[in-house]
């Protein structure tokens, strides 16, 4: 499926906190996507490049939220006809770890 080339570059679990850093499809403009899963709520979402304020108001509307919540809501966000967005691959990526 388009957008699907994200790849999870690392995940950790320390102290009951498991970080996930994972490279999002080359056709949205963030590099990199960090967050942090803790008792299945998001925490610290960071995107690196992109559409630095957008990115993070989203990092903060997440904070807390049930992660598999914020994947069905975020999923078919599309940019400009990419068939993905920023946002659409944190949601793929949780997704994929759920």
């Amino acid at each position: 499926m388009l957008g699907d080339d994200f790849k999870i570059l690392s995940d950790t679990v320390k102290d009951g906190v498991r970080h996930i850093t994972a490279a999002p499809s080359g056709l949205v403009c963030s590099s990199q996507i960090d967050f942090d899963l803790k008792d299945g709520k998001l925490h610290n979402v960071q995107y690196v490049r992109g559409c630095h304020g957008n990115l993070l108001a989203i990092g903060r509307l997440l904070e807390g939220m049930d992660a598999a919540k914020a994947s069905e809501t975020l999923r078919g966000v599309d940019c400009h006809g990419r068939g993905t967005a920023c946002a659409d691959q944190l949601a793929r990526i949780v997704a994929s770890i759920l």
